[in-house]
């Protein structure tokens, strides 16, 4: 959280010269408000801290609320600290606070699955970095201790779906796992074992080794032999086809070894960055820069968008050009980014009237009939992400710093 990226000072100027205001065809502070208005009225709707929102279904207009184990659930007290890094209002900073104090049992628990980044460090983590509150630090470091327990050794990353390991045939790892490393990153440099760290880089290693094809798409679950350690079998969950691209599943390599070069300074991490950026930018719809639920789906252009995937993107997007020293690919990934984001601020894409989320058409889990063109939680988190990581930019900040 205290990485400082030169090039987003150094080269801020150019880069706005390359892919900034003209492209822009909308207002970050706009969109800002309009996801405060939003969230004012996803809270006043609230009658406890045990009900998290989730999804609203197409069609419908009231939340489908989870508990704290939901992998979905630190989602929501991430918007509320988005809230409150945006406002300075104390009001969503004691929201936050309860929120995320409410998913306090994960860290201590044995781990039901990989997401605990996703639940704790999207909550207590942005709390931290907000406010400095160091009775969150022994949460954040239970937790990475907790993940740590979902290592295996021998085939080098976290086991994702315990629940499903003799179903699958093995010991699973899916590419939204990368994410979770963030998590584990942070705990090594702030009090726990630097084996935190080396587990983290060996899953990156690992990940970047077997998860994917020549053309540098990814494949969303491998299966690994839990004794040999080889990978196995090569597979989708939630893609349309074991050989597709799935939209989302694309937007978490790009946001994960973004990250990973952020906290190692690693270059084969920011060289696979772009390359897996470039491949998604290749066959993006360039209407709108919103993605097709997956890029091989059946039915384009009437199949369902994906418009999570893109507010996941755009963040990773904007990040990614703060790092990379060529200023014309640099000016390419923050022009894309702000494409998506301008896509996503209009009528097209936001709520609006319509419910009380930030966005419509995401794509949850279009295989199993699941939060199919949806408005769903995760999707407005990147989208909230990804304009403040914007508003930062345009103000010559460090995306990683506090607005």
């Amino acid at each position: 959280m205290n990485f400082k990226n030169g090039f987003a000072i150094l080269s801020f100027f150019i880069l706005q010269l390359l892919a900034g205001c003209a492209s822009t065809s909308f207002d970050v502070n706009k969109s800002l408000d309009y996801c405060i208005g939003q969230s004012g009225k996803t809270s006043s709707g609230l009658t406890g801290y045990d009900s998290i929102p989730r999804s609203i279904a197409n069609g419908q207009t009231k939340w489908r609320m989870i508990n704290y184990k939901d992998w979905c659930s630190g989602f929501y007290p991430g918007i509320l600290w988005y809230a409150y890094e945006y406002t300075k209002d104390e009001k969503w900073k004691a929201k936050a606070d309860s929120f995320s104090r409410a998913l306090t049992p994960l860290a201590y628990n044995p781990a039901y699955d990989h997401d605990l980044g996703f639940q704790l460090y999207c909550s207590f983590g942005n709390g931290l970095r907000l406010t400095g509150d160091t009775s969150y630090i022994s949460i954040l470091l239970a937790a990475a201790d907790t993940l740590a327990t979902l290592f295996n050794p021998t085939a080098g990353t976290i086991l994702s779906w315990p629940r499903d390991i003799q179903k699958l045939g093995g010991h699973n790892t899916i590419i939204d796992n990368m994410i979770n490393l963030e998590l584990l990153f942070w705990a090594s440099k702030h009090g726990s074992s630097k084996r935190l760290y080396d587990i983290a880089v060996q899953h990156a290693n690992v990940t970047m080794k077997n998860h994917f094809r020549p053309d540098h798409s990814s494949y969303h679950v491998i299966i690994y032999d839990s004794i040999t350690g080889q990978a196995i079998k090569k597979m989708t969950h939630q893609g349309y086809s074991d050989s597709s691209m799935w939209a989302r599943g694309q937007s978490w390599a790009i946001y994960g070894f973004t990250m990973c070069f952020r906290e190692t300074q690693n270059h084969a991490y920011l060289d696979f960055a772009q390359q897996c950026a470039d491949r998604y930018l290749r066959d993006l719809p360039k209407e709108d820069y919103i993605p097709y639920w997956d890029f091989n789906a059946p039915g384009i252009p009437n199949a369902p968008k994906d418009a999570s995937a893109a507010g996941i993107t755009a963040s990773a997007l904007l990040e990614l050009s703060t790092m990379v020293s060529d200023t014309t690919k640099a000016g390419k990934y923050r022009a894309a980014a702000e494409k998506m984001l301008a896509s996503l601020s209009s009528s097209d894409y936001q709520s609006g009237n319509i419910n009380d989320a930030f966005l419509l058409h995401c794509t949850g889990h279009k295989p199993n009939g699941g939060e199919i063109d949806a408005s769903i939680i995760y999707g407005d988190y990147y989208y909230m992400e990804a304009l403040l990581r914007l508003k930062k930019l345009q103000e010559g900040k460090n995306i990683i710093d506090k607005l």
